[in-house]
């Protein structure tokens, strides 16, 4: 999707994951994945450089999700995206505890705040859904 020139990053706190990330990545021959090993909170990995951020079903994990929506909307150019993949606020057979979840609206809310516009909120299965926004003009 991001042909050559692209380059993928990813941010998470643990080192095992980013392990089997990098593992994986090398054995594709992918040599454009970049990991970092930080919380989302504390991480900045550059500034009005990406197209898009992906939060894939983590955003309710976060300490401080409003502060990683701040730092994503750093990290975005002004015509980038945000997708927010994130478990829907129901009972599932598997999953995080319901407590922790944020239900669509919740998400919805919390994402304008950090200064987006939603773009669509869609179910992604029977589990999750998908928020899209872009940064405000």
């Amino acid at each position: 999707m991001i042909g050559s020139e692209g380059v993928v990053c990813g941010v998470d706190v643990d080192d095992e994951a980013l392990g089997e990330l990098r593992a994986q990545s090398a054995r594709a021959g992918l040599g454009n994945v970049r990991v970092k090993l930080a919380a989302a909170e504390d991480a900045s990995l550059c500034e009005r450089c990406a197209d898009i951020v992906f939060i894939g079903i983590a955003l309710h994990d976060f300490k401080d999700p409003f502060k990683v929506l701040q730092n994503a909307k750093n990290t975005l150019k002004k015509d980038g995206r945000l997708v927010n993949l994130d478990w829907k606020k129901e009972s599932t057979p598997f999953g995080p505890p319901l407590n922790i979840r944020f239900s669509e609206s919740e998400a919805a809310s919390l994402i304008e705040r950090a200064g987006f516009n939603i773009v669509s909120i869609q179910d992604s299965g029977p589990y999750h859904y998908v928020i899209e926004a872009n940064l405000h003009p």
